[in-house]
């Protein structure tokens, strides 16, 4: 069953469970994907819907920090229930012995030896951490890899 199925499921059966919340979430999503296949006339992969819902989960951490800087709890703890929602349909998170392994083995591939290949390394990254983990923490790892 494709990502896009997944959350059409779970868009009814947050229907038929009157959730409100998650069902707002889900119908977010959907037409952020619904959004792209239009414009773009085509059928999305997995891969591409992994990298819409880890855009929109990135916008509501922004939001979050926004929010609560300016003193508005109340819209931050709406924007991170949205992430929990939105969570769920993500693949399993590396944690840090996984991701340094893999930056390792990135940098043995493509034969980086300093940080102007820093580009090279975050390519060969980029499809095996997509919606497993945030990039930007990520680039700070292979910078600090490569100028060791």
């Amino acid at each position: 069953m494709s990502l896009k199925e997944q959350l059409t499921d779970a868009q009814k059966d947050a229907m038929r469970a009157k959730d409100k919340e998650r069902l707002g979430t889900l119908r977010l999503a959907l037409a952020a994907i619904k959004q792209v296949e239009v414009d773009e006339r085509r059928e999305l992969s997995d891969d591409e819907v992994l990298v819409i819902l880890t855009k929109m989960i990135k916008q509501r951490r922004d939001s979050i920090s926004q929010y609560e800087s300016a003193g508005r709890q109340e819209l931050a703890d709406a924007e991170a229930a949205e992430i929990t929602v939105l969570q769920d349909f993500l693949p399993k998170q590396l944690n840090s012995d996984e991701i340094a392994e893999l930056i390792a083995q990135a940098v043995t591939e493509t034969g980086a030896t300093g940080p102007a290949d820093m580009g090279k390394v975050m390519a060969w990254l980029k499809p095996k951490l997509q919606g497993r983990a945030e990039m930007g923490p990520i680039s700070g790892l292979v910078k600090a890899k490569l100028s060791a």
